[in-house]
């Protein structure tokens, strides 16, 4: 295939950008070690650029398990040619909660299923693949300047319904998905508000952490100042 010296000069150069150090020190931030050289974001990023858009490729680098290979193909695809089949093998592959994040905002969150995978993943019972779904509403809440807040609404019952997840990485990704409604406008930070008290009165330490985080931002003078001189 063309692409096969293009993936294996990938894999050479993460090797030889390896760094036992800093994988130990993603390991200390709950990112998994296995199959990880250690190489860092904005080198994925230079490595990523020189490539350009690559669907081919990128199916390649997915399939090699190692962590920054995969975080390259997320940022090589064409989210035009990314199937729902696609979509839900890689979440299902999914160890790793920076892969999970990278993979949203650099990949799922521009392909047409995006919405449908948010609230999909949302119900699923696997850490990786829930943190999906709440991250994608997070990162569509933040780059999809299109879409009405009618969509982001829909949002918010599924966010109080898994309030309660205690699981570190899906409480934070759903404190971050209603935070991120909240600061998109005026309306949708009345409701996310509103979510949030509603959310405070369950009984549950974790959605008591998810509300109390949530109020403290959206109400403070910083986000409310500037979502008064936001456009309508």
């Amino acid at each position: 295939m063309p692409e096969k010296p293009q993936y294996n000069e990938i894999l050479q150069k993460l090797k030889a950008l390896s760094n036992l150090k800093a994988v130990e020190g993603m390991k200390r931030f709950g990112i998994n070690p296995n199959n990880t050289y250690g190489v860092s974001i904005p080198n994925l990023r230079k490595m990523a650029k020189h490539v350009g858009t690559n669907h081919t490729l990128a199916q390649q680098l997915w399939k090699s398990r190692i962590h920054e290979a995969r975080i390259i193909a997320s940022m090589i695809d064409d989210p035009k040619m990314v199937t729902e089949e696609q979509l839900e093998n890689w979440v299902k592959d999914i160890d790793s909660w920076d892969v999970c994040d990278q993979c949203c905002s650099n990949l799922f969150c521009k392909t047409s299923f995006a919405y449908q995978k948010a609230v999909e993943w949302s119900k699923r019972n696997e850490e990786f693949i829930k943190r999906a779904g709440f991250v994608l509403m997070a990162e569509l809440a933040v780059h999809d300047k299109k879409t009405k807040d009618t969509e982001f609404l829909k949002f918010l019952p599924i966010i109080k319904r898994e309030s309660t997840d205690n699981r570190n990485f899906v409480k934070k990704a759903v404190n971050w998905a209603l935070r991120q409604i909240g600061k998109r406008n005026a309306t949708l930070n009345k409701a996310a508000i509103q979510t949030a008290q509603q959310i405070q009165t369950m009984k549950s330490k974790t959605a008591k952490w998810i509300a109390s985080d949530t109020l403290k931002e959206l109400t403070s003078a910083n986000t409310q100042k500037r979502l008064e001189k936001a456009p309508c």
